[in-house]
């Protein structure tokens, strides 16, 4: 139900838009993950719309049955992932991340909490590197504020609650752990939504990823909402975009563009795996020369 709900709202939000054609496979960038000063072309920098060429609803529905194809396929890779390389990974990921200088600097996070059945990139140790407060050293200056996803409902809308510690989070009807709405006080937590200040940067979870910016999500399409939304409110009141970051194991990280996109799929400026970390957009590469 809630696909075919997402599928109207991406035919209608097309019947608005100029003419637009799907992205053509990005150029293959060097296999390595060596930090590079050049960008790499994809999603993130190339124009979503080209004059003379129509999106139909079956171009739409030809996407959507290759997504699930993909899914399948790297959901059946990652169940068969050896749990040894598993602990590996991960614990390589969140030392690439805690020592990266945009993590360190960041005061504002949006982060996800890991689920085990869903077998995603541990962030166990980055959110109690996020919760950690005061720091070491005694002071508050460079304490974190952290925000996690809570969703509402089967169309697609996501929010993302201020925590303080992981006490804070139940089990929802998935067993998928989530902030409560109210704290212990009995107060509504703080939405970043209607947060005064923005926020630095999003550690986001995916099937897959390509070194282009294209991520593939399980098909409800929560981030891609919610992300559009803040992007929109951020650039209202004149903030400085988030830096997205995308965490992946070694298997998940596919040949460019072999993952399909829409006008709604958000593209991620920053790919964190075993190997490295690799900046996409202009503004991660920008963000990387000044160290934040």
């Amino acid at each position: 139900m809630w696909r075919s709900g997402l599928r109207q709202r991406v035919k209608e939000l097309l019947m608005i838009l100029p003419s637009c054609s799907f992205l053509p496979p990005s150029p293959s960038p060097s296999q390595h993950f060596a930090f590079t000063k050049k960008p790499l072309l994809g999603l993130a920098d190339a124009s979503l719309c080209s004059p003379g060429t129509m999106s139909t609803a079956t171009n739409l529905d030809g996407i959507f049955k290759q997504k699930q194809v993909l899914r399948s396929k790297v959901r059946k890779s990652l169940k068969s992932m050896d749990p040894s390389l598993r602990s590996q990974e991960d614990d390589a990921i969140q030392s690439l991340v805690l020592e990266a200088p945009w993590f360190k600097s960041s005061q504002r996070l949006c982060a996800y909490i890991t689920c085990s059945a869903l077998r995603e990139v541990d962030t166990s140790k980055l959110l109690s590197q996020i919760l950690q407060n005061p720091t070491k050293d005694g002071s508050s200056q460079n304490a974190k504020k952290l925000y996690v996803p809570r969703v509402e409902d089967k169309n697609s809308h996501m929010r993302m609650l201020n925590i303080s510690s992981m006490d804070d989070l139940i089990a929802n009807s998935m067993d998928i752990l989530e902030p409560a709405p109210v704290d212990q006080h009995g107060n509504a937590r703080e939405d970043v939504m209607q947060a005064n200040d923005p926020v630095d940067l999003f550690l986001l979870p995916g099937l897959a990823f390509d070194k282009s910016g294209r991520r593939l999500g399980r098909g409800g399409g929560y981030y891609d909402t919610f992300l559009r939304k803040y992007q929109e409110l951020a650039k209202e009141r004149d903030w400085r975009q988030p830096l997205l970051v995308a965490l992946s194991y070694s298997l998940q990280i596919i040949d460019d563009g072999a993952i399909p996109v829409t006008l709604n799929d958000v593209p991620v400026d920053v790919l964190v795996s075993p190997a490295g970390v690799i900046p996409i957009s202009q503004a991660a590469l920008n963000r990387f020369d000044i160290g934040l």
